[in-house]
């Protein structure tokens, strides 16, 4: 995440573990996103620069750690195969644009406050000012 202040950027990132290990955050969240827009997981793993076993294993560890089914693949045939997100993918991801949205807006309060002065003397300046 990333908060701009009259020219200064605050940055941030989120993400959730599961028994200390990661399990889900920005690359995933663009994966599933990725594998919405496109109903296929190899060309989900292409847009986000990963081979389709890496995207695969990405799956099946978030499945396996949150305990949900986030992604049904249909095997190829006559209509060819593909992937979609499930009903509870789509629902973890609200959730989680949610948390972000959240967390920007605790750290964009708490960087006004800590960091006012600092603000106000580059507003300042750039008003020609300072």
């Amino acid at each position: 995440m990333q908060n701009n202040h009259n020219g200064i950027d605050i940055r941030s990132k989120i993400w959730i573990e599961v028994g200390n290990e990661p399990v889900f955050g920005r690359g995933r969240r663009l994966l599933l996103e990725a594998i919405d827009a496109h109903g296929s997981i190899n060309q989900a793993a292409k847009e986000v620069g990963i081979s389709f076993r890496k995207a695969w294993s990405h799956i099946k560890t978030m499945e396996d750690r949150l305990g949900i089914s986030l992604v049904m693949r249909r095997v190829g045939g006559r209509d060819g195969g593909g992937a979609e997100l499930t009903k509870d993918a789509r629902k973890f991801l609200r959730r989680f644009a949610d948390l972000e949205e959240g967390v920007r807006e605790l750290v964009d309060k708490k960087f006004e406050r800590a960091f006012q002065d600092v603000l106000d003397v580059r507003r300042k300046h750039e008003q020609g000012q300072g």
